[in-house]
């Protein structure tokens, strides 16, 4: 079922999974580093905050866009893929390099006169009317200023939200001490149930910011086309994967293809992705996977 809980008629198509930023809070070049990492002329070691979009094409052959997360760089990143609406955003947590970019979708409202549906769990959006406060509630704003308009939905792990036709399940991850989302996306067919051959790089797991799968999760992350994981650096860090343990979690998960994302500048592309096993690359900033 689509928002209004009607059926769609065909399965979502022109699928394309766009990933914006592959870098940790602080982006890649680091302000003021001159290791190699930051100095490399190789694109794909410059890597903003981390977060991505899958645009595709609904049954009533209209163009959606859905955000995950709304990173710092969220108004570059809309710019260089020439992104032209938003229809709903999905958070994963309210840490500052994944939410506050949320000022600059106002632009998407203009664009398609409507508002933006806006998915996150409790304490996500705890911290998002804390920093937002103008935008949540507007009408103790001393002036009518220009911000965005949303749609507010409470979501939690394992109770999918349908969108246009595009199914989205929150799964829990572990970030550190902190519980986080991760979002497992996959298409509907026409009877609205998920469609046995999945178009693009679906079904697609999104799991940033994650130092470790609770239990529950894991069933949740078998079958899939793409994996797209969290991978900080060679060493051990208390809230983010390891190479070691990108590595063990990707190798378990058996996904036909999985991209690492979150990555510091210990990670020089070049080095590294070549090293990597058949079916593990190094995501970068630009990345699209699609039919």
């Amino acid at each position: 079922m689509d928002r209004s809980g009607r059926y769609t008629v065909n399965m979502i198509r022109d699928v394309r999974f766009i990933q914006m930023g592959t870098g940790t809070s602080s982006g890649v070049p680091i302000i003021g580093c001159d290791c190699k990492v930051c100095r490399s002329d190789d694109p794909r070691d410059q890597r903003l905050r981390c977060g991505a979009c899958i645009s595709f094409t609904d049954a009533t052959d209209q163009e959606r866009v859905i955000l995950i997360d709304a990173t710092p760089d969220l108004r570059q990143q809309a710019l260089q893929h020439q992104l032209m609406r938003c229809d709903s955003i999905f958070f994963t947590h309210n840490h500052v390099d994944h939410v506050f970019g949320l000022d600059e979708v106002r632009r998407f409202n203009v664009l398609m006169k409507s508002p933006i549906d806006v998915y996150a769990d409790q304490r996500t959006f705890a911290g998002l009317f804390r920093a937002y406060r103008h935008i949540f509630e507007p009408s103790r704003n001393l002036d009518n200023a220009f911000v965005a308009s949303l749609i507010s939905h409470l979501i939690e792990p394992e109770q999918a939200m349908i969108c246009f036709g595009l199914r989205c399940e929150p799964l829990r991850l572990l970030h550190g001490r902190l519980p986080v989302l991760g979002f497992r996306l996959e298409a509907l067919d026409e009877s609205g149930q998920v469609a046995s051959e999945q178009p693009g790089p679906l079904p697609l797991a999104y799991c940033t910011d994650v130092s470790a799968i609770p239990p529950e999760t894991w069933p949740r992350l078998t079958g899939l086309k793409t994996l797209v994981l969290d991978m900080l650096r060679y060493r051990h860090h208390p809230t983010h994967l390891s190479l070691d343990q990108a590595l063990d979690i990707a190798d378990r998960v058996a996904a036909r293809q999985t991209w690492f994302i979150h990555m510091t500048h210990d990670v020089l592309h070049s080095e590294l992705d070549p090293q990597l096993p058949d079916g593990i690359s190094l995501a970068y900033d630009g990345l699209v996977l699609s039919e």
